[in-house]
């Protein structure tokens, strides 16, 4: 776990910042090396580290714009829902990214050479005058500065009614899912023109409809396996070989509830806004408004594992659900080895929690407390009267700043947090001789 945490690297805008300019996806590739993150406009980020371990701007282009679907007089959104990486086979990098109706792959390519002695251009580029040619010559390749090209190579688009709200790249590196709220499709990656629907839950009356789809994943080792969660709480686990439409589960893991303690916000807190499959594929991890939930793939009448993430607020639901607060979509990440678990709150804070020794921390990421090389404090927020000067009453939280999503380096305790128009990425504390401290929780001051 993050001992008390270096802020690395910061890449922000400008205080004065439009909605364009918010941050809604962040997303490693499988290496580390490179993080993408996408925004409201449409636009990605590619950052890719340096030598010395910070992260640096490598490419930023335009992966969307705004629609208009003239048949349904909708506008369409250019904003970046999902980021995904694929495997890497050559030196080139391969991504998917989607907004609401659109998935596109792209391709992040260098160059640092160039052609130069054509036979029938000029070194502009303009055609010669053919009567002035008496001999031929062989092109060559001349050094020029590194030029990082951001390509689309194919768009996946005419499949969804829906919102898309998740991609996910299957294990086998040939196909992926897309999902909106009532259907998942499985795409191959090289054809554009069709998709195969796996998951249909929509009623052939739209007055029964009484879920929809909020995430889904494929397993990261079994091709044939994937997961996807829905707003009433459960999550489903489907097997692909057992037939093509999904639709009957092989696994439903589902908490039961006890009906003394429900109320009217029950169902709405309960709503799955993520699932991530451990990297050992042996568990899920869930999360909903309040919890974040560790789910054993061979135990589904129960989680294994709860962790509160605030509490605190089961006091404040009403003003939340008038606020459409209690709507946000928190997202939730594993780190490198599956033992430290990772997510996001109000008033700029991201919680930690630590499976072994069941400590958890609550940190701050805010242009206020992270200066470049600041150890992170601890937070603590406390329901009654303060304990220290430190501590902030849950009276005084900030609920327009939130950290909605998160990301974890897939083999370092590195992490990167999107807090509205900022990146804040953050890693471990080094030691004086150069090494990282060992990873353990700080635990915040009992309540």
């Amino acid at each position: 776990m993050l001992s008390p945490v270096l802020c690395s690297d910061l890449a922000a805008l400008e205080p004065e910042y439009t909605d364009a300019d918010v941050i809604s996806t962040v997303e490693f590739n499988q290496t580390g090396e490179f993080l993408a993150t996408g925004d409201k406009g449409g636009r990605v980020v590619i950052f890719q580290r340096e030598p010395l371990g910070e992260y640096n701007v490598y490419s930023t282009f335009q992966s969307h714009e705004p629609e208009f679907d003239y048949l349904k007089s909708l506008e369409i959104e250019e904003k970046i829902n999902k980021i995904r990486w694929l495997p890497p086979h050559n030196p080139a990098h391969f991504l998917l990214t989607t907004n609401d109706k659109t998935v596109k792959l792209w391709k992040v390519s260098e160059r640092d050479k160039r052609a130069e002695g054509y036979n029938l251009r000029d070194e502009e580029g303009r055609l010669k005058d053919l009567s002035t040619i008496t001999t031929l010559q062989v092109p060559v390749l001349r050094p020029m500065d590194l030029l990082v090209e951001a390509s689309p190579r194919r768009v996946f688009a005419n499949a969804h009614a829906y919102h898309i709200n998740s991609i996910s790249v299957n294990s086998d590196c040939e196909t992926y899912l897309s999902a909106d709220d009532l259907r998942i499709n499985l795409w191959h990656l090289s054809i554009t023109d069709r998709s195969f629907n796996i998951v249909d839950l929509k009623p052939e009356n739209m007055e029964d409809m009484s879920e929809v789809i909020t995430v889904a994943e494929f397993h990261p080792h079994h091709c044939h396996l994937l997961a996807f969660s829905s707003s009433t709480g459960t999550t489903r686990l489907c097997d692909m070989r057992a037939r093509a439409l999904c639709d009957q589960h092989a696994k439903l893991f589902e908490e039961a509830v006890d009906p003394t303690r429900r109320s009217f916000f029950s169902e709405i807190v309960s709503s799955v806004s993520d699932v991530k499959f451990s990297h050992s594929g042996r568990y899920l991890l869930t999360r909903d408004y309040l919890t974040v939930k560790v789910w054993d793939l061979n135990m589904e009448n129960k989680p294994v594992e709860v962790y509160q993430v605030h509490d605190y607020l089961r006091t404040k639901l009403c003003s939340l659900y008038e606020s459409d607060c209690i709507f946000d979509k928190f997202e939730c990440a594993w780190n490198g080895t599956d033992s430290v678990i990772m997510t996001g709150a109000y008033n700029n804070y991201f919680r930690m929690f630590d499976r072994a020794s069941r400590r958890d921390v609550t940190l701050e990421a805010s242009r206020e407390v992270c200066k470049r090389r600041a150890v992170l404090q601890p937070r603590r927020v406390c329901v009654g009267k303060k304990r220290k000067e430190t501590d902030v009453s849950v009276d005084s939280l900030d609920f327009r700043k939130k950290i909605l999503h998160t990301a974890w380096h897939p083999k370092e305790n590195i992490i990167a947090i999107a807090a509205s128009n900022n990146l804040y990425i953050f890693q471990d504390r080094l030691t004086p001789n150069g090494h990282h401290n060992t990873p353990e929780i700080q635990s915040a001051p009992p309540k």
